[in-house]
């Protein structure tokens, strides 16, 4: 389950079995579009388990929240495949039976209709970086842990510095550090007056914000050697692969674009790639199937480009694209529009369509 308020889709709201997006009007929560049916798992030659995105079937005051969620929850406690277990999560419940069915249930058990979804819109998934000013006047800010690991490096101690400001940070009234979905750490609840103390240690720390726009929106999962359904290595490759493709974007111009890629070491998408502009999941020691296509603001699925590809062919087979995306792309388009629009991959509708729709070679 998440909660997103837009315009930051930040917990990808869509990649859960029940997110609530949060409808703000005249500065008021005034409630909640629903989403439910999202889920990333699948499992490698078996078209019949895939990921999904969420679908909003309608909008909820505040004080109905819980009881829509408790409905939810009790129509796949009642539906959901007890008998096979890679058909077990909401999203196949949906799937079999079909959404109108699903929210038919749901209403019934409610006893009153869900009201038609609001406006809304996403501008990104991932975390604003470095500072943003709270309402209270308060100050916070997210550190970039790379791939959520915690430890110093030559040129950037983390772990040192991260210890130094919460020795500082502990005396600040509401301080806490704030462990993000996206595996960043959030400083929150900075006041005005400790801001230099904070800013001074990030700096001695190299705590900064990441140069280049793909590094910022990476993420893995941990895979090899912890993870023991891990088929690759994801954690500990993912920055040895980003170094290779920055340098490829920073030579066509491209070095500060936010392009969202994320690793994961087996299918079942621990670290999210199915919704990735970029997303690679690991096929065996080494080699990774490549997609394509998901949107920036988490909103759809990716397309499989490549199949058990290894590193120079990951670089190979994205050096062009991004020379082309760089050269012909439309203002403000982002990576994952322009490989849609030129006809590089399909896009995926529908997570039951996630297999389909592939180009001829892959």
């Amino acid at each position: 389950m998440a909660l997103a308020v837009p315009p930051h889709n930040d917990v990808d709201v869509f990649a859960h079995d029940l997110g609530f997006i949060a409808i703000v009007e005249g500065g008021a929560l005034a409630g909640f579009n629903v989403v439910v049916g999202g889920g990333m798992g699948m499992t490698h030659g078996e078209p019949d388990t895939f990921p999904r995105t969420g679908d909003v079937i309608g909008f909820c005051t505040p004080d109905q929240a819980v009881a829509v969620s408790e409905a939810v929850v009790t129509v796949q406690r009642d539906w959901g495949n007890r008998a096979v277990r890679k058909h077990a999560r909401l999203k196949y419940t949906i799937e079999r039976h079909g959404l109108p069915t699903f929210v038919a249930e749901v209403e019934k058990r409610l006893g009153f209709a869900l009201a038609p979804a609001r406006e809304f819109s996403f501008e990104s998934t991932g975390d604003p970086l470095g500072w943003t000013e709270g309402d209270n006047g308060a100050w916070h800010y997210t550190v970039f842990v790379e791939n959520g690991r915690v430890r110093d490096m030559p040129g950037r101690a983390l772990r040192t510095g991260l210890a130094a400001i919460a020795r500082i940070h502990a005396n600040a009234p509401g301080g806490a550090l704030i462990m993000t979905g996206n595996q960043n750490l959030v400083i929150a609840n900075v006041p005005a007056a400790a801001r230099k103390a904070i800013e001074a240690l990030i700096a001695e720390h190299g705590l900064d914000v990441p140069k280049g726009g793909l590094r910022g929106n990476a993420m893995a999962c941990v895979a090899l050697p912890t993870c023991g359904l891990a088929l690759a290595e994801s954690e500990r490759y993912l920055p040895t692969l980003v170094d290779a493709l920055q340098a490829e974007l920073d030579a066509v111009g491209l070095a500060e674009d936010a392009i969202t890629i994320r690793m994961t070491g087996c299918p079942n998408g621990c670290a999210r790639p199915y919704l990735a502009e970029i997303g690679l999941v690991g096929t065996g020691p080494g080699t990774y199937n490549l997609y394509l296509g998901g949107a920036h603001d988490g909103t759809r699925l990716n397309k499989l480009h490549r199949r058990q590809i290894a590193h120079d062919e990951i670089v190979a087979a994205l050096r062009p694209l991004f020379a082309a995306y760089a050269a012909e792309r439309h203002a403000g388009e982002r990576f994952a529009d322009f490989v849609i629009r030129t006809g590089i991959v399909a896009p995926t509708n529908a997570g039951n369509r996630f297999h389909e729709d592939l180009a001829a070679g892959v």
